[in-house]
């Protein structure tokens, strides 16, 4: 291969997709423009997100490097825009999928590096399907503004569509999510999603933006508008923002999860994944995780 062509895998998370960069010398660099390119569903490969395969210890970014001594690799992550994102719940168990299969990863449990630290992984079969399931420890999760929060029960706005803003909590899980419990008469398959929600007070960083709504104890649907992105068929990360948030507000954060619960199905658009509340205010995601298409790619002319 050329230094110009590129080996790629293609993968999802409940159909959140993502174009896997394999990098085991730490010699690619990936500008925003070939990283939107390659995630472009028309004139690249496509995906809701890019990942570069690397390992830790040449991640080339200080903090990262420091995790190298039980993380053998570096997700590197990037939203669809070219912009550069902490981590990816779905990306991470794709991810943890890949290295696995490529043999770079052997144990039933490990650890990875993201920019949001260390996320353990366990490699498990699915109790239904008997298929792999990747459950992944998010680590520490906390709300953006609690003592708003605790006050008011909410700390920001956030308005769709041509209806009045509705209160939301704002959680961060190593990324920025701002999550909404739609009101009565809202109904979450009818929220145009094409735009990016408008959230007052506009976080600096961005956010990620679930809608959510309560089918039963432990059981919740979600959409989401991903920053950088826009409507993604799945967010781990907004997956357990959205529990943790529905947990919150119901008592969970107070009762030590006593009267919320600590574990949620969510389901969205692509599929189902689980959410359990641990202790220490951490919190895990699981799901499945599929590699469907391996291939090379010419890299674009630099600009």
């Amino acid at each position: 291969m050329t230094a110009r062509t590129l080996p790629f895998t293609k993968g999802h998370g409940t159909e959140n997709d993502f174009v896997l960069i394999p990098d085991p010398d730490g010699s690619i660099s990936l500008s925003p423009s070939e990283v939107a390119w390659l995630a472009d569903r028309r004139a690249g490969i496509g995906g809701d997100g890019v990942i570069r395969v690397v390992p830790t210890a040449l991640a080339g970014e200080p903090a990262v490097m420091d995790q190298a001594s039980d993380a053998r690799w570096f997700m590197d992550y990037r939203n669809a825009d070219g912009s550069v994102a902490e981590m990816c719940g779905n990306g991470t168990r794709v991810f943890a999928a890949y290295l696995r299969r490529e043999g770079l990863e052997q144990d039933a449990e490990f650890a990875i590096a993201t920019r949001a630290g260390r996320k353990h992984v366990r490699v498990g079969a699915d109790g239904e399907t008997g298929e792999a399931s990747y459950a992944v420890n998010l680590g520490p999760w906390r709300l953006s503004a609690p003592d708003q929060a605790e006050v008011e029960g909410s700390d920001a706005l956030v308005k769709v569509d041509d209806h009045e803003a509705v209160p939301a909590l704002s959680l961060d899980l190593g990324n920025p999510h701002t999550v909404v419990m739609l009101p009565a008469g809202r109904e979450l398959d009818a929220l145009d999603l094409t735009r990016p929600p408008l959230v007052q007070p506009t976080p600096l960083e961005g956010t990620n933006v679930e809608f959510v709504q309560v089918l039963g104890p432990g059981h919740l649907r979600m959409r989401v508008h991903e920053r950088g992105v826009g409507e993604t068929r799945s967010c781990g990360t907004g997956a357990a923002a959205a529990a943790l948030a529905v947990r919150w507000w119901a008592g969970g954060s107070q009762a030590g999860g006593s009267e919320a619960g600590d574990r949620w199905r969510v389901d969205v658009p692509g599929g189902t994944v689980h959410v359990r509340a641990l202790p220490g205010d951490e919190v895990e995601l699981s799901g499945p995780a599929a590699l469907v298409a391996d291939g090379a790619v010419e890299r674009p002319e630099r600009g």
